[in-house]
């Protein structure tokens, strides 16, 4: 079989359609989510001109003179609406100026004597008053549909009085582990098997990355109970991924099921993960992923990532520049993903691979503590120390 070029994959991979769904939760429910609609103001804030701090409310025209006070306006009430020449109104953060003012005296710049106010320190007209409209105006779009939702936009909507909010659902992702030789936690066996960490590794990272991930399980090397578990699976996910069962192996019946439906692709040119397939059952997916661990978890963010990203209406994984600390030499022709230690000095980004292991595909501990990949092209050569290289955050808890 002849692979594909790791670019040739992506191009592939971009141009799969996708079903986004939408649903209606609460604003407290909504963090993480990605807004299906614009957020439009449906008035001013503030609607009047409002004091930013406490203080008095006077006409700058009065600032030299002695200012009679005539009453206070405590936030959230207006009993004093309107203020003629020579008088002053006390006013409190939050509270609407009364008509007529223009200016705010915080209350330290004054002096008060017998009910009247005289300015000891001036201020510039206008002073510490919120214009209408300061914050948003009326029929503006303040929150573009698109966005994913944080403090501040939960913050935003709930000053607007918006307690439900339309969203796109996330991404549904099914997650099942194939092979005779591998046990799940506490069982069992025999002396060559091995406990799986493929299903528990990508079902966490999928749940990491904000994604709705099942841990559907293990299942033995029995073609018929694997398609039945992929089959229940895809009733209730947008995409379902398995590890092993992809390669050449007499008894890897994944390619086999997955290859009864229409096959985006199967082998690209990369290392770890050459036997990756995608293939599409009417608008979902099953992504099957070797059995290695540090293959599938490679490729899960190559391939099962971006689709979820689409379903979801999430942003890529963050692709940076970052310069080598160390030499490095490329020894395999494929383009090669390696787990990188990545660090952030003197305003750039740093990666190297000190202290991680040389070996097979298999080796997960190199990611503990990590947050990077390094993304070599194709071919032999060597990379001399403070080369610029393509780096993939996965981990945005580093940035």
């Amino acid at each position: 079989m002849v692979h594909i070029s790791f670019e040739k994959s992506i191009e592939l991979l971009d141009k799969l359609e996708v079903k986004q769904r939408t649903k209606r939760i609460s604003l407290e429910e909504s963090l993480g989510y990605v807004l299906a609609n614009d957020i439009v103001a449906s008035y001013n804030n503030p609607q009047h001109p409002t004091a930013s701090m406490d203080g008095y409310a006077i006409k700058y025209s009065d600032i030299d003179k002695e200012i009679k006070i005539i009453g206070s306006n405590p936030a959230g009430s207006f009993e004093f609406d309107n203020l003629n020449d020579g008088e002053t109104i006390k006013t409190f953060t939050g509270s609407f100026m009364p008509k007529g003012a223009d200016t705010l005296v915080p209350i330290e710049n004054v002096e008060v004597n017998n009910n009247k106010l005289k300015v000891i320190t001036k201020v510039k007209e206008g002073f510490s008053v919120r214009e209408i409209g300061e914050d948003f105006k009326e029929n503006e779009i303040i929150i573009p549909k698109g966005t994913k939702i944080t403090f501040a936009e939960i913050g935003v909507m709930a000053s607007l009085n918006i307690p439900i909010v339309e969203v796109l659902d996330k991404a549904k992702i099914g997650v099942i582990a194939t092979g005779s030789e591998i046990l799940d936690l506490g069982e069992n066996g025999k002396f060559a098997q091995i406990h799986s960490s493929n299903n528990y590794t990508l079902s966490a990272l999928g749940k990491f990355l904000g994604f709705e991930t099942t841990n559907i399980g293990l299942v033995k090397d029995n073609k018929d109970e694997i398609k039945t578990k992929i089959l229940n699976a895809l009733d209730v996910n947008d995409i379902v991924v398995t590890t092993g069962g992809v390669s050449v192996g007499d008894f890897d019946f994944v390619k086999e099921i997955a290859g009864e439906f229409e096959v985006i692709f199967h082998g690209v040119n990369i290392k770890p993960g050459q036997w990756i397939m995608v293939a599409k059952v009417n608008n979902k997916y099953i992504v099957s992923l070797p059995g290695f661990p540090y293959s599938s978890f490679v490729t899960f963010l190559l391939y099962v990532v971006p689709l979820a990203n689409k379903i979801s209406g999430f942003n890529g994984i963050s692709n940076i520049k970052a310069k080598l600390r160390d030499d490095f030499k490329k020894v395999n022709p494929k383009t090669q993903f390696v787990a990188v230690n990545i660090s952030f000095e003197n305003g750039e980004f740093i990666v190297d691979i000190r202290n991680k292991k040389s070996g097979s595909s298999a080796i997960l501990t190199n990611l503990v503590n990590n947050y990077a990949l390094m993304k070599l092209d194709t071919g032999f050569y060597e990379i001399p120390q403070g080369s610029e290289v393509d780096v993939m955050i996965y981990n945005k808890e580093f940035l």
